[in-house]
């Protein structure tokens, strides 16, 4: 069962909107004393922003397909949280777990704190995408 477009909508916004917030809240705030000592060595001095939107485009993406509009259809916020969760301990867990096997100097604080805040940024993205779409048509999700 699909999500009408008019749930669809505001769903997206709210979780476009709750995952630049958060992921921005991190990268600014925490990223400096984690990434920084860490992996120095690996950092670009700039940040490739076409790589970026790539990112989010993609990923915000699968977190819609995946996640969000299945439980949207059947207005469940709580298991929204729980499969977001998931579904970013898995991203965030390939990337970091490839790198820790195969780079040289990856710290393992790196990749717990990374599945961490991927599980956590996508489980409340995905919660407040199908909780705000309910509530902005006047029913409340479970």
């Amino acid at each position: 069962m699909n999500p009408s477009p008019r749930l669809l909508a505001p769903a997206i916004a709210s979780l476009v909107a709750c995952f630049l917030t958060l992921d921005a809240f991190w990268l600014t705030l925490v990223g400096p004393h984690l990434y920084r000592p860490a992996l120095d060595a690996f950092l670009a001095p700039e940040v490739d922003w076409l790589a970026a939107v790539l990112f989010y485009l993609v990923y915000l993406s699968g977190l819609t397909v995946f996640v969000v509009a299945p439980e949207l259809a059947e207005r469940r916020a709580g298991r929204a949280f729980w499969r977001g969760a998931l579904f970013g301990l898995v991203a965030y867990g390939t990337y970091d777990l490839t790198n820790q096997a195969t780079l040289a100097g990856w710290a393992w604080r790196i990749t717990a704190a990374d599945l961490g805040w991927g599980a956590l940024v996508s489980g409340t993205s995905a919660w407040v995408a199908v909780r705000t779409s309910g509530v902005l048509r006047g029913r409340m999700p479970r």
